[in-house]
């Protein structure tokens, strides 16, 4: 039986999205203008958690940090049925999903991701043997049956091909990263002398708010970067991540910087909607980039309380903010350039040194209107501190070696501009 009759392969959508750029007579204009959200927390539709038979020796399981998988049904001997459902609505639409799936005897499948009704399918899929590695699925075996969602051709469902045994097989919307794996990665930077770690606060479900802090300075010059606001954007956290370890690095620009610049770190700000897989928000269910004026949830609460700590101890001054995430294309959203923080003019330099080092890439640049309204971290970081700043976004789909190099030579950059 052929599940993908009338249905577009990838490869074909890929064709579709770069004729659709090409007519762009300019680069891709980001997102709409941020508006005020009323932040205060509401309920949130709780997974059920489990191992699921359906039939013929076939098991499903979302009995893990990171899982999405809502419902199940075997709707014929070969194709299993999968619900997708945000933990609450409104959303933006982002849906994550991760599952693990096995078979008593080896056999092929076809796996059907479906949504509700105002949602679609962003993220194509990633398998993985073991939890830890993973790589794309191939894109002859997944199609995609196609709609429009704000001038852009999305997918509304997703059907792959999978071959399934006993050894267990995942498949995630991204790699998957929680907040184990994020805590391992932090024990493997508090080995050098010059890095160390707190706790600032607690997530709304209990979970640890951690803080790394990277340099030998008496604070008076700091930055903060962040990540993870929004669970599943997982490429911002490994740009962050080359970002922070080239900070740390064994060289002599590094050590200067370190000398001079304290770096404060909250890689994971969001780690209830990271290990519960939610789509968007805190278990308050709230945008947690929507809650720097209000601070009605514990996790934005916990970063401005430490920053604001930490300048009335130390009496210095945080110089420059970043806030690593993940959308449709990479893009920088800025502060408007007119206004002056305390390094004028750090960002856009920041900015084009990293152009230059790429030949074929042009950096896509959106400045906020600079209303002075704290809505968001980069807001709150430039009008409350002064810290010149930015929020780093990085593509869905952007070549892993290319984020985790744009990562390194943004930290590069900065290090030496701030330096001279």
């Amino acid at each position: 039986m052929s599940f993908f009759k009338n249905k577009i392969p990838f490869f074909i959508l890929i064709i579709i999205s770069f004729l659709l750029a090409c007519k762009r007579e300019t680069q891709w204009k980001g997102q709409k203008p941020i508006k005020k959200v009323s932040t205060q927390t509401v309920p949130i539709q709780m997974q059920h958690k489990g191992i699921f038979d359906l039939g013929d020796g076939v098991f499903m399981s979302n009995d893990y940090s990171g899982t999405r998988l809502n419902g199940t049904a075997r709707t014929n001997d070969t194709l299993i049925s999968v619900l997708i459902t945000a933990e609450n609505l409104p959303i933006n639409p982002s849906p994550w999903y991760g599952f693990k799936i096995w078979s008593e005897a080896e056999k092929d499948l076809y796996v059907r991701l479906t949504y509700n009704e105002n949602a679609f399918h962003r993220y194509y899929p990633k398998i993985s043997k073991n939890g830890i590695s993973w790589e794309v699925l191939d894109s002859m075996k997944y199609q995609v049956v196609m709609k429009t969602f704000e001038e852009r051709e999305v997918a509304e469902s997703l059907t792959m091909q999978i071959s399934v045994s006993k050894d267990t097989l995942w498949i995630s919307a991204q790699e998957l990263i929680t907040s184990s794996a994020v805590d391992s990665w932090m024990d493997e930077l508090l080995t050098y002398s010059f890095v160390s770690k707190s706790k600032i606060g607690e997530s709304m479900g209990g979970r640890p708010i951690n803080l790394l802090k990277i340099g030998e300075s008496d604070d008076q010059k700091m930055i903060i970067a962040i990540s993870r606001q929004h669970p599943p954007e997982v490429t911002g956290f490994l740009a962050m991540k080359a970002f922070v370890e080239t900070i740390c690095s064994d060289n002599e620009l590094s050590k200067r910087f370190r000398a001079e610049y304290n770096t404060y770190v909250v890689p994971l700000v969001n780690p209830d909607g990271v290990d519960n897989g939610h789509w968007r928000h805190n278990y308050g269910g709230v945008d947690l980039n929507r809650d720097w004026e209000n601070f009605n949830q514990p996790e934005t609460s916990a970063i401005r309380d430490f920053m604001q700590q930490k300048v009335r101890q130390a009496s210095g001054k945080f110089y420059f903010g970043v806030d690593f995430h993940s959308t449709w294309e990479d893009i920088f959203y800025t502060i408007n350039p007119e206004l002056k923080g305390n390094m004028p003019g750090l960002v856009p330099k920041i900015i084009s040194a990293v152009g230059n080092e790429f030949p074929d890439y042009k950096p896509n640049i959106k400045p906020s209107p600079g209303t002075g309204i704290k809505i968001t971290s980069t807001a709150f970081f430039f009008f409350e501190f002064g810290a010149e700043s930015f929020t780093y976004e990085v593509g869905d789909n952007t070549p892993r070696e290319f984020v985790r190099k744009k990562g390194e030579v943004t930290a590069m950059k900065l290090m030496e501009l701030m330096l001279n």
